[in-house]
């Protein structure tokens, strides 16, 4: 082990006995105990830390105003640049678990804004040491992580918010009135779709092993997934198309564009699902799918009915048929995507973060009804602020804490299920309860491509596609709670 490796053990070792001391009872008590545990005076600033501060971290840290930015820490120095030179009275730091050994004490709240692999450690570990969290989206990279982070916010009382802004915004809460009012009717179908990605995607594992830029922590980035060797293709930016460190186009949009359906028609979970894309592979998603969601009857919301509902998610160009009554030439949504509800009396559609509703022939004509959803009148960032500024106990929680955004965080990583297993040819059976498909045989096999290559001999193309045969009732249970790496792990 060398001198990199057992700094970063033993940072983990105390880190870990500092989390279990907490998990096991002793109260959370942070800096400001003015109202009680869990609570700032509303004239009292935040010391805020954030994790992963090069890309969104900086976006969201800079919707923050009036609080002060006491630590960041981010596994690529060069990337966290901007952010550095933006804050340089904070500490900087590389290993977020050795910014808590040093500083714990002087932080109140963290920004979490790391590939999706990592944002279930960390969001973990500073939840039990008492810090509220507002972290970016995808939720988490997995189904069991989201249930476990929502179960821990309740435990802990920390003051929570996913990175999904548009669910703040008016676009999406009069998206939910007009539904929930009747104004298109008892909802028929749903729809959802995005243009991303707009990276890579579809790809194979590289083979070349280049130098570990000196600014970057590759061992921190690995984080919890399984070790391979550094290449720039997964990092700063493109991690999102590889299945250990991202969720693919699904888990980047899906949060922000299934949203105000999930919201307007209070979905819940599904009862089953199904995948279809373009060629999947072992090591990244694929450039575009198409998934489907069962949702079952529920109880009646307002002035609609609650049947059951199939709702289908399109990414890498595909789209819903358009819909009757649409203008000729009018786009659906916006460039970057939409959502849509198809009701007994009409059709509904919205655009990116749930912008612009309009119902299809009503365009010049909107509804006119009560505002009877609470409106957000700062930014994303700043609703959760004032959470974490209020006593737990009679706290309005942040518009998207994860007792919200964790259950529906379930459904949009759901999503990736259903393509990876999709060799299965059939629908998969949910229970959300117990978190598994039911109707995964012992030892049913999915064929999964692992190298696709091809040379063409005098203008014919000759193709080497080769595959991987994986028992899928295992590929499932891993799929829905990872193994993760020595040395890593959420309790």
């Amino acid at each position: 082990m060398d001198n990199k490796e057992e700094k970063n053990t033993f940072s983990r070792r105390k880190f870990i006995s500092r989390t279990a001391t907490v998990a096991a009872g002793i109260s959370i008590v942070p800096r400001h105990v003015l109202g009680g545990i869990g609570y700032t005076a509303p004239s009292d600033a935040l010391n805020i830390a954030g994790i992963g501060v090069g890309g969104m971290g900086a976006a969201n840290l800079g919707n923050i105003t009036g609080q002060n930015i006491v630590a960041l820490a981010d596994v690529d120095w060069k990337y966290a640049a901007g952010t550095f030179n933006k804050y340089p009275k904070a500490k900087r730091y590389k290993d977020y678990r050795k910014m808590f050994d040093d500083m714990s004490k002087d932080i109140d709240a963290v920004v979490i804004a790391t590939p999706d692999h990592t944002h279930a450690v960390t969001a973990a570990d500073s939840m039990k040491l008492g810090k509220h969290v507002y972290l970016q989206k995808p939720l988490t990279h997995s189904i069991y992580e989201s249930r476990y982070l929502t179960q821990l916010a309740k435990e802990t009382g920390v003051a929570t918010q996913m990175g999904n802004q548009g669910h703040s915004g008016e676009g999406t809460r009069l998206f939910a009135e007009w539904i929930q009012n009747g104004e298109i009717g008892h909802p028929i179908e749903a729809h959802a779709w995005t243009n991303r990605p707009i990276w890579p995607q579809g790809l194979e594992r590289p083979k070349e092993q280049p130098a570990i830029p000196s600014t970057l922590d590759w061992d921190l980035f690995i984080g919890p997934a399984n070790y391979r060797p550094y290449h720039p293709s997964y990092t700063p930016w493109n991690w999102r198309a590889w299945w250990d460190f991202g969720t693919g186009a699904l888990g980047d949009m899906g949060c922000h564009l299934i949203d105000p359906v999930y919201f307007a028609l209070n979905l819940g979970q599904p009862i089953a699902f199904e995948g279809s894309s373009s060629q999947v592979n072992t090591e990244s998603a694929p450039i575009a799918e198409k998934v489907t969601y069962y949702f079952p009857k529920r109880k009646k919301l307002k002035n609609i009915k609650m049947p059951e509902l199939k709702f289908t998610w399109y990414d890498g160009g595909l789209l819903p048929e358009r819909p009757e009554g649409m203008i000729p030439g009018k786009i659906m949504g916006d460039d970057g995507g939409g959502a849509m509800v198809v009701g007994t009396k009409g059709t509904i559609i919205c655009s990116t973060y749930g912008r612009d509703p309009y119902i299809i022939g009503r365009e010049n004509n909107p509804p006119n009804v009560k505002k009877t959803i609470p409106r957000v009148s700062t930014s994303h960032e700043m609703d959760w602020v004032r959470a974490c500024k209020e006593p737990k106990e009679s706290r309005t929680e942040a518009s998207s804490n994860f007792m919200y955004s964790g259950p529906f965080n379930e459904v949009v990583v759901m999503g990736d299920l259903a393509v990876r297993l999709q060799d299965l040819k059939k629908k998969l059976e949910w229970d959300a309860e117990k978190m598994e498909i039911t109707n995964i045989k012992d030892n049913e096999e999915i064929r999964v491509v692992t190298s696709d290559k091809f040379t063409v001999i005098e203008g014919d193309p000759k193709f080497d596609t080769q595959y991987a045969t994986i028992n899928a009732k295992q590929a499932s249970q891993e799929y829905i709670k990872h193994t993760y790496r020595e040395g890593w792990k959420l309790s």
